[in-house]
């Protein structure tokens, strides 16, 4: 699982899934967000590429989760416009899954049949779903927890749960609100090496929302920086998600630009 060198790690489709499609493009053009009373962002201009993973960073309260839940078409957008491959997003769809800080499994199901549910509200046939689902647990190392309901394994495994859950439904884009912002730090670090791996090959647009900065630039090909209800900078991450790349000089720097950009939003 350990990206060290560089180089992603080849890994190949569970069992019985069918080939992915490609990524998706999300563009947001000039676009205002937020609620009508309390604007968020003003003038937000982004463009993720299909198989692009952006990662958004930005003080508490500056509209991280609000950007992405209207890339979701959960929140419709103030001014301007969001599209989807050049179409404009008017609600959810199916191509585009969420992924939160709290797992959101479903209580009363297995692990197995809650990574099933995107599968047979696609109706994928129950043997197929079924075969599926727990080729999509052993990726993830969960195939002994298959059987077990949620409130008896870990946090972490929660979480491992939930993001099969998400790729099962073989969406062309994955959108995360700090989804390990509530694991300690070795569990963290080894959600991100198991993100970067799942994803490899499934072509996947990914918007990865986290208040934390060393995450953003071991996992993003871009990092957007949000602060004072604008988005600030968009810059590109030398070396992403190489682990032996936090010493790198160009990533350093980008490290210390990121820094003081949060530190002039937060007024320090």
């Amino acid at each position: 699982m350990s990206t060290s060198s560089g180089t992603e790690p080849v890994t190949r489709p569970p069992a019985g899934e069918r080939t992915s499609p490609r990524g998706t493009r999300l563009t947001l053009r000039d676009a205002t967000l937020g609620r009508p009373d309390a604007p968020a962002l003003t003038g937000v201009d982004i463009d993720v590429a299909p198989g692009e993973i952006l990662t958004v960073t930005g003080p508490s309260g500056c509209g991280k989760s609000t950007l992405l839940r209207t890339l979701a078409g959960l929140l419709p957008p103030l001014a301007g416009s969001v599209e989807q491959d050049g179409r404009h997003v008017t609600g959810p769809a199916a191509d585009r899954a969420l992924v939160f800080q709290e797992d959101a499994l479903l209580p009363w199901r297995t692990l197995r049949a809650n990574v099933e549910l995107p599968l047979a509200i696609q109706g994928v046939p129950r043997a197929e779903r079924r075969e599926q689902a727990a080729a999509w647990l052993d990726r993830v190392g969960l195939a002994a927890q298959a059987r077990q309901l949620p409130h008896r394994v870990s946090g972490g495994q929660r979480q491992r749960a939930q993001l099969a859950r998400a790729l099962a439904g073989r969406p062309r884009a994955v959108l995360m609100d700090e989804p390990f912002g509530a694991l300690d730090a070795q569990t963290r670090s080894g959600m991100q090496d198991l993100l970067v791996e799942v994803l490899h090959g499934t072509g996947a647009s990914v918007v990865f929302v986290t208040h934390d900065v060393d995450e953003a630039l071991f996992l993003g090909d871009r990092v957007a920086l949000l602060g004072a209800g604008h988005l600030t900078a968009v810059r590109d991450v030398p070396r992403p998600r190489d682990r032996a790349a936090h010493g790198d000089p160009a990533r350093l720097a980008l490290r210390r630009d990121v820094l003081a950009s949060l530190g002039s939003s937060l007024g320090t």
